[in-house]
């Protein structure tokens, strides 16, 4: 009886161990110009960048002939579409561009 209530202990301890021993990993994403991790604490890495936000923005650009969007990494709350499409690459203004701590652009489609 001893070596059972030592075995039953004994497993229960190793199953209780092997239950601790699970690891989380982080969730890769492959834009189709950078590739982001989006980590456990609900937060996304980028090169050496931790932004807080995901933004997928859409709309119209000016004489376009469809919707386009915009996946940006952000630690800024909000980008409305106008920025998301200048900071893009389109626009011929330094000022419409953001610094890679403030926001990077992921994925266009």
């Amino acid at each position: 009886m001893k070596r059972f209530i030592i075995f039953l202990l004994g497993l229960i301890l190793l199953l209780n161990m092997a239950g601790c021993a699970k690891k989380e990993e982080n969730k890769v994403e492959e834009g189709n110009l950078k590739t982001y991790s989006e980590l456990n604490d609900g937060t996304y890495s980028c090169e050496e960048h931790i932004y807080k936000y995901r933004f997928e923005i859409s709309g119209r650009m000016p004489n376009a002939a469809k919707n386009s969007t915009f996946v940006y990494l952000s630690n800024l709350p909000e980008i409305s579409f106008e920025q998301a499409w200048k900071a893009s690459g389109l626009s011929s203004s330094l000022d419409d561009y953001f610094s890679e701590e403030d926001a990077i652009l992921v994925d266009r489609r």
